[in-house]
């Protein structure tokens, strides 16, 4: 059997990101089989047992997941072309007044504070921000099999076979999609549900079949929904709530 870099089986056993595993090591806060390991680039072997001391713990558990109701005109990440960022949109006053979570807002949960995710300048919806790695591998990692459910409005006329190419049919850059959830809402609506996130991926899908996106709304990943939280207001992700 192979031995693995001691990072990268956090990573991939849920216990944080990789940049966070290798804070850990060196801060002497990762043990493997009871031992202490505190030099980066250590290999073990994936059958032996990970544990994080209680200071690891205490950290994770203080970092917070928000989740926003992202305006058209901000974009997901980095300001890009004079656009702003949607973390720009948190703070106190944005806070929305029905969150039901006991923690208050601090500024240094802005601190590490990123996207799990992207969502387009010219959508609108659930867009998720978290300081947690664990969040973020879980939502953003290449097998990830969340669901992401959007209402998309539509015009134009779909071709005649359209509706089933939609749902497993198409290619995006060479490279077929993975099979998708594609209903008609109303007239001209209709209702996607993914487990990848392409760079305008629902857009171009309709393009391909002969329909315009005239309106993009992000209302569910995994088992979080958008619900009533008011456009450019954001809320915290409870303790009792999982994607």
């Amino acid at each position: 059997m192979e031995k693995i870099r001691l990072s990268k089986l956090m990573s991939e056993q849920g216990l944080c990101s990789r940049r966070e595993a290798d804070d850990y090591i060196a801060k002497g806060w990762v043990k493997v089989d009871g031992e202490t390991v505190s030099e980066l680039g250590t290999k073990i072997l994936p059958t032996q047992k990970i544990t994080l001391e209680k200071a690891a713990q205490a950290k994770q558990q203080n970092r917070v997941t928000i989740l926003l109701h992202k305006p058209m005109g901000y974009v997901s990440g980095q300001a890009e072309q004079g656009h702003k960022p949607a973390i720009v949109l948190i703070g106190n006053e944005s806070h929305w007044e029905q969150d039901t979570s006991p923690q208050r807002f601090h500024r240094s949960q802005m601190l590490g504070l990123a996207p799990a995710g992207r969502l387009d300048i010219d959508s609108t919806g659930l867009l998720v921000l978290t300081q947690d790695g664990r969040v973020a591998k879980q939502l953003i990692g290449e097998d990830s099999p969340v669901e992401k459910e959007y209402l998309v409005r539509v015009q134009g006329e779909m071709d005649g076979n359209g509706l089933a190419m939609l749902n497993h049919g198409l290619s995006l850059d060479g490279k077929k999609l993975k099979p998708a959830k594609v209903a008609w809402q109303n007239d001209d609506q209709l209702r996607f549900i993914l487990v990848e996130g392409k760079k305008r991926q629902i857009r171009r899908m309709c393009e391909m079949v002969g329909l315009k996106v005239t309106a993009l709304k992000r209302v569910r990943i995994g088992k979080i929904r958008l619900g009533d939280l008011p456009v450019g207001q954001w809320r915290y992700l409870r303790e009792d709530e999982k994607f």
